[in-house]
């Protein structure tokens, strides 16, 4: 039996994985934006070992979600589930960040440095991360005109270029990113074309089970097989580049300093 803990699991990817998990016998705490979210689940909430809340927009929040996992107990493994897709406008988070770069990218990357270190991270990323632009000046969107798709498409490359990264520095870590399919929930539509169910059951087998294929660790995958992800993504330098940026956007170092940062986070939640 393991203790996972998924991001934004009120609904698609998110819940569906929880209550397989649930079902498999495994200890589940779920995440919900807000108290009003958190209430459409009670049913499965009450017979999850946790609930937390909070909006991952703000940083502020963000780490009150890593306090109330970390006063829950270590877990097992963490699915980065949240995020948002097409945004009509930049927007701009409490700390003045783009809102599509802080859910999709800041918000896991300061959840990696601030919950206790599990032995499984998942990182849901899409196939339109090979859309992604490789420059980093301008990351927040701060110069650009916004374009909803772009964003999306950066944000799902940073995030598996972070999974990777996350491989390369922690070897005692299985951290991996899934590529979920153009799946039917509410951020895909009716009409998307993939597996709903294969969607969901390759972030749940990577965080749980004890198949050697699933004990691996830099993969990129797509229904339990692992695939060919852009260059970036497993280019060293590239990599270092992302994370001393995103260190420089949220004020912490997620690799170099996790630890410090993760006692803060416990002790001083402020």
């Amino acid at each position: 039996m393991s203790r996972i803990f998924i991001t934004g699991s009120t609904d698609g990817l998110g819940l569906a994985a929880a209550r397989t998990l649930m079902k498999e016998g495994h200890d589940v705490v779920l995440h919900a934006r807000s108290s009003q979210r958190a209430s459409a689940i009670s049913e499965i909430s009450a017979a999850a070992l946790g609930i937390v809340i909070g909006d991952l927009a703000s940083a502020v929040e963000t780490r009150s979600i890593a306090l109330q996992v970390n006063t829950i107990g270590r877990m097992d493994a963490v699915i980065h589930n949240a995020g948002i897709y097409l945004e009509r406008s930049r927007g701009e988070t409490p700390e003045g960040h783009a809102k599509t770069l802080a859910v999709n990218v800041l918000a896991p990357y300061l959840l990696t440095a601030w919950i206790t270190r599990p032995d499984r991270l998942v990182y849901l990323t899409s196939g339109m991360h090979r859309s992604g632009s490789s420059a980093l000046d301008d990351i927040d969107w701060k110069k650009r005109p916004w374009n909803a798709s772009q964003a999306y498409s950066e944000s799902k490359l940073y995030i598996a270029i972070l999974a990777a990264a996350i491989a390369r520095h922690w070897p005692d870590v299985f951290s991996n990113a899934v590529d979920p399919g153009w799946v039917p929930t509410k951020m895909g539509g009716a009409g998307a074309p993939d597996d709903l169910e294969m969607g969901h059951f390759t972030q749940t087998w990577l965080a749980t089970s004890d198949d050697g294929a699933a004990k691996a660790s830099g993969g990129y995958w797509y229904h339990r097989q692992r695939r060919e992800a852009a260059a970036e993504v497993n280019d060293a330098g590239f990599q270092e580049a992302l994370v001393e940026r995103l260190a420089e956007l949220t004020g912490f170092g997620c690799l170099q300093r996790a630890s410090k940062v993760q006692e803060r986070a416990v002790t001083r939640p402020g």
